[in-house]
């Protein structure tokens, strides 16, 4: 495996913590994989990650504030060894793009669980929760094992 792209609806709060968290340990542990995100939908093209989602990942030691949304595309299903979903929703919309080489980050360690969009948790606790669960999967996914 030599790139992943992560993949959540807006590209503004998941997807770019998983982004971030994944250049943070593929560095420190000196791994050369090539690592993106996007969104499905294009609604906050060129913006950056949400306030909660920069907040979350600054309090882990990981600095996402200089990303920017895209969405993806079809040229992303070529480019990319794995293109992962964070949940069951951007799966089907990515099958239906084209992608054939698709999982979901919740297979890496929550029983294919979906990360859940931390908006429809109450205040920060969401992003806190989303965090950790992104961690462990990141984690598990970019063990030696899996590489």
């Amino acid at each position: 495996m030599k790139s992943v792209i992560f993949v959540c609806l807006g590209n503004i709060c998941r997807s770019p913590i998983a982004e971030g968290y994944a250049r943070k340990l593929l560095e420190e542990n000196d791994i050369d994989i090539v690592v993106d995100s996007a969104g499905t939908g294009d609604w906050h093209v060129g913006e950056a990650p949400c306030h909660n989602s920069i907040t979350v990942a600054r309090n882990n030691g990981v600095d996402i504030s200089s990303q920017r949304s895209r969405q993806v595309t079809k040229r992303d299903f070529q480019e990319f060894d794995l293109v992962i979903a964070l949940d069951d929703s951007n799966f089907s919309d990515l099958k239906a793009l084209g992608a054939n080489n698709i999982t979901k980050l919740g297979d890496y360690g929550y029983e294919g669980a979906d990360v859940p969009d931390p908006y429809f948790y109450d205040g920060f606790e969401g992003f806190q929760e989303v965090y950790k669960m992104i961690e462990v999967c990141v984690n598990n996914l970019f063990s030696v094992k899996s590489i």
